[in-house]
């Protein structure tokens, strides 16, 4: 492919933001859209389209505007039916409209990973009224993990430890979905000791692994991510044959190439298929000190047909996101001076408003070990300070 690609990038939250950064320094041509204006990544892009990715007809109408090389999808809440009728015309999806129809629906790739790929995962059943979230729980035991089948960073996820949390879980799940599925996966919850990302970079010479990310959430939202997380020889072996499979899974009739989030769940050895994302993920923001390559330079180099080395290092890094508290559409920054003192960076998203817990930034640091890091990126994290002046 041609290093003047043109990608239609769909999505312009702050992962699109850095692909933006890493395409272009390879020579592509981006056109950011998002729902709403000057998202981040429309500040660095070539030119910008303003449209909510769940309306069909306007997705198809900026595809045929602009005749991208590659379309590029940073969000799940697309209307991927149209980007399935689109790549049958020839519109080359990345990494494929299977994988984006698969991985929008927790439920979709939940069974096959389960069904057809035989990968091990929790207990789990599907409910589409409080009636059959009593069922589910009872089914899966409590307690429970109850989560809409769409939903972004984790919001509408909560989990129930008594039968008279199901209704308020419930509830909860239906107000914060994504899209027009009123449906959420009841699972069991694991009594895990850890759980990580396995950054997973599927390109023209094969498949390419991250060092183990470990991460920590919060209300179902990533809070901080330190690489590498130790993790026995058996257990990675164990990871990457899992993540393997699934993405070769979601190829599809495409190159299915690009960088994916593999979630797992790990217990002693034991380790658990947990969810994917078919993109750059939250919790590799910590890439973009730790590795040489971050995971958007993998996935802008996977997409463009261009080399990815076999072996990927990282140094012990940690991420701490900065959180806005309120809803505001006049932002300032502060304290970013006393948050580097101890060696750490500070990336601002630019995100033009705010609302509680909206992720606004995030803090890095690497030092001799991942707790150490860890330690001093949340203390940066929590000397920036949000100005709301509106």
């Amino acid at each position: 492919m041609s290093h003047t690609a043109k990608i239609l990038l769909l999505g312009s939250g702050e992962l699109g933001r850095e692909f933006v950064i890493s395409a272009k320094r390879l020579g592509a041509c981006i056109i950011a859209c998002d729902a709403y204006d000057n998202a981040p990544a429309m500040q660095l892009a070539d030119s910008h389209e303003v449209f909510s990715m769940l309306d069909g007809d306007a997705l198809r109408a900026a595809i045929a505007k602009h005749s991208p090389d590659l379309v590029v999808p940073e969000v799940e809440a697309i209307r991927t039916e149209v980007l399935a009728e689109l790549e049958d015309e020839g519109v080359n999806i990345v990494p494929s409209a299977r994988a984006t129809q698969l991985t929008m629906n927790r439920d979709a790739i939940r069974d096959v990973a389960a069904q057809e790929l035989g990968l091990k995962t929790s207990r789990y059943r599907y409910a589409e009224s409080l009636d059959e979230v009593l069922a589910g729980a009872e089914f899966t035991g409590l307690p429970c993990v109850i989560k809409p089948v769409m939903s972004s960073s984790g919001k509408g996820q909560s989990t129930v430890r008594s039968a008279d949390e199901l209704e308020q879980a419930w509830d909860y799940a239906a107000a914060n979905m994504r899209g027009d599925r009123k449906r959420v996966i009841v699972e069991q919850f694991v009594d895990f000791d850890y759980e990580i990302t396995l950054l997973t970079v599927r390109h023209k010479d094969g498949v390419s692994f991250c060092p183990p990310i470990g991460h920590r959430q919060e209300r179902g939202d990533y809070q901080e991510s330190w690489q590498p997380t130790p993790m026995s020889d058996g257990a990675i072996a164990s990871a990457q044959d899992m993540a393997r499979k699934v993405v070769n899974a979601l190829a599809g009739n495409g190159a299915g190439y690009g960088l994916f989030g593999v979630e797992f769940f790990v217990k002693g050895e034991e380790v658990i298929f947990s969810e994917l994302s078919p993109r750059p993920h939250d919790t590799g923001m910590v890439t973009l000190l730790s590795q040489n390559l971050t995971e958007f330079d993998l996935h802008a180099r996977a997409i463009m047909g261009l080399p990815v080395p076999d072996t990927i290092r990282a140094r012990p890094s940690a991420s701490a996101v900065i959180l806005a508290d309120r809803d505001s559409e006049a932002l300032s920054y502060s304290g970013l001076a006393g948050a580097m003192e101890n060696g750490a960076d500070v990336r601002i998203f630019g995100k033009p408003t705010s609302r509680p817990y909206r992720r606004m930034g995030v803090a890095l640091a690497c030092a001799g070990t991942t707790d150490e890091a860890r330690r001093i990126a949340k203390d940066a994290a929590g000397k920036v300070v949000i100005g709301y002046d509106g």
